[in-house]
């Protein structure tokens, strides 16, 4: 079934291998005139995301994959205890929410065994991951009884999708570096919103999805709820992946 795993990304032209590491800090921080307005319309993933811990007191141990620069903890100000897979420290290295992180990962194998979490969540992470099913599989066998995994993803693949970056990232980038913004988006989104929820449906039993937009084909954001992991089939694929 998921025989195109792990999916292989390639370099990038040189031209935008220069200008890439600038482009994702300012992109995730919302730090241009466009990004600015980007990062208002992906708060929708994060309210999402953090809406079943709004007024939770106690302890609700939480893994976040793919934190990046910390952003999503903002909204997440009283989750404890909080810790999180990102293999690339340089983007969360100076962040003060740093403090409020118990333990940070490169990748989700290195979560100790036994360790396990109320909620795993993630934010604009999941089409990026180039072996999705181990991540999704991990994911699974780390949900305490009870837990849930819940993930806000693009609609990556639908056409409101693409027009929408065509007509604002796409137009800035271009006018700042001549280049064509298509080429950072076919090398960074390499899972589409349809396989994404492939990956989810095989590995969960429940999986409810909500929509910024319309309907799934017709949508900016799509947030996931993931409930009752197979468990059997979590460590029947990993199994497999470590032959």
């Amino acid at each position: 079934m998921f025989d195109k795993y792990p999916k292989k990304r390639g370099a990038l032209p040189p031209e935008y291998e220069v200008i890439y590491a600038r482009h994702y800090k300012e992109n995730r921080l919302g730090l241009t005139k466009v990004s600015s307005l980007a990062k208002k319309m992906e708060a929708w993933m994060h309210r999402k995301v953090a809406r079943d811990v709004a007024g939770a007191t106690g302890t609700v141990p939480t893994l976040e994959i793919g934190a990046g620069p910390l952003n999503h903890l903002e909204f997440e100000k009283n989750t404890k205890p909080y810790d999180i897979v990102e293999p690339f420290r340089e983007s969360f290295g100076s962040s003060p929410a740093l403090s409020s992180v118990r333990n940070v990962y490169s990748d989700i194998s290195e979560v100790p065994r036994g360790q396990i979490y109320a909620r795993i969540i993630s934010i604009a992470t999941l089409e990026h991951v180039e072996d999705l099913p181990r991540m999704i599989a991990s994911a699974g066998l780390l949900l305490r009884e009870g837990g849930h995994l819940r993930a806000g993803i693009p609609s990556e693949g639908t056409l409101l999708w693409k027009l929408g970056w065509k007509l604002t990232t796409g137009r800035e980038f271009k006018k700042r570096y001549g280049l064509d913004y298509g080429v950072i988006m076919r090398h960074d989104h390499i899972n589409t919103a349809a396989e994404i929820e492939e990956v989810l449906q095989f590995f969960f039993r429940s999986v409810r999805c909500d929509v910024f937009g319309l309907a799934r084909s017709f949508s900016f954001y799509r947030f996931y709820d993931c409930f009752m992991p197979e468990i059997g089939k979590c460590r029947a694929y990993l199994e497999k992946c470590a032959i």
